[in-house]
């Protein structure tokens, strides 16, 4: 693409009034971004109103600048690309969705391989879920995308906090690749806490956006760029979601979208189960392990011994001695899978405060309970 075609394309993007929509009836209309801007205002006028004409006759302030921006942010590697409605280099899966974004911005491995590419997204699938995830929906999250990772399935989701940073390290520790599409321009990270898994992301996957260069996070952003997330994927699996979720925004996506939705269930008790549990009663399929979800999507054979039928264990400690099996230390079985407080665990154990404390604390060094708000406790299960 060259600068004048790329000025074009910003212009298209950055014109006030001008929706996606809009933009495609004209694209349709005259062939290219070049050519509506060569039109007169007559003919322009026969597509929508005279505001709209008026509109498109008028150059945005901010397009030199933009440009330039764009053009400095090209040239700065070849891990970064910008793809059009009709590019190759286009993902065609979008094109199927309802409203298809005019222009995305890629950094990364992938991005600077298209036929790369391509083939990671004909085998990939969308991990989402809750920003502030218990231990184990972080921990599931992690080990169902190392599972798929090492697979060889390319994991999508949306760089945030939680299930999403979680799923997109998982990934790449199964050695696969990661996609992840943000609600911000490439040239900003959000959350910061995130940007060293950003740079992991661009060298082993690929990085998306449809926001020119310098959008900031606008909170408006973000359930937008959910429908490229379940547009990328052939499924979308659900780990951890309240009932007003963004997540949710995905899964219904995904469905509307013709793909397969995905949810793991969890406590009855937990209000980070009930999105997950609500999407299993509106159809869709309850997940225990990675195949399940691998044989259901025909992404690997049934039973294959190249792909991992249960979630991957987790490294063996290298200091110490192993964990007890839960089977053999009676705390455990007593806090079950659900949150409980210290107060509970004295009633069902029979324990004194000083003796319940200190075997908790040896539980939660070892990595097998976690300590929530609240004063409760939480049994991690092992991978």
């Amino acid at each position: 693409m060259d600068s004048q075609e790329l000025q074009a394309w910003l212009r298209l993007t950055l014109t006030p009034g001008v929706g996606n929509t809009t933009a495609r009836k004209l694209l349709a209309a005259f062939g290219s971004a070049q050519a509506i801007f060569e039109q007169s205002s007559a003919t322009l006028q026969k597509l929508g109103s005279d505001k709209l004409a008026s509109t498109l006759r008028s150059e945005p302030p901010s397009l030199a600048a933009q440009l330039q921006t764009t053009l400095d942010w090209l040239q700065a590697g070849n891990d970064r690309r910008i793809a059009v409605l009709g590019d190759p280099a286009y993902p065609s899966v979008l094109l199927d969705i309802e409203d298809p974004p005019l222009m995305l911005y890629m950094l990364g491995t992938l991005a600077s391989h298209a036929d790369l590419a391509t083939k990671s997204i004909a085998n990939s699938l969308a991990i989402v879920g809750s920003r502030n995830p218990t231990p184990q929906g972080e921990s599931n999250a992690r080990q169902f995308a190392r599972a798929f990772g090492s697979a060889g399935i390319c994991v999508v989701s949306g760089l945030a906090l939680g299930i999403d940073g979680a799923a997109h390290d998982g990934a790449m520790l199964g050695g696969g690749e990661t996609i992840a599409v943000v609600g911000t321009g490439l040239d900003r990270v959000y959350p910061k806490k995130h940007l060293s898994l950003a740079h992991r992301i661009a060298r082993q996957g690929m990085i998306i956006s449809e926001f020119p260069l310098g959008t900031p996070p606008l909170t408006a952003n973000f359930p937008k760029r959910n429908r490229i997330i379940s547009g990328l994927s052939r499924g979308t699996l659900v780990v951890e979601a309240a009932l007003q979720s963004g997540s949710l925004i995905t899964a219904r996506l995904a469905a509307e979208q013709g793909k397969e939705v995905f949810a793991i269930p969890g406590s009855i008790h937990s209000p980070q189960s009930r999105g997950c549990h609500a999407l299993i009663k509106q159809g869709a399929k309850l997940v225990e392990v990675a195949q399940d979800v691998l044989e259901e999507l025909r992404l690997a054979p049934a039973g294959s011994a190249a792909t991992p039928d249960a979630l991957p264990a987790p490294p063996e400690d290298i200091e110490g001695d192993a964990p007890v099996p839960a089977s053999e230390d009676p705390l455990l079985a007593a806090l079950g899978f659900d949150a409980v407080s210290l107060d509970a665990l004295q009633a069902r154990t029979g324990l004194d405060t000083a003796q319940l404390q200190a075997q908790l604390l040896e539980l939660e060094l070892d990595g097998q309970v976690a300590r929530l708000p609240g004063g409760l406790f939480q049994r991690i299960a092992a991978g």
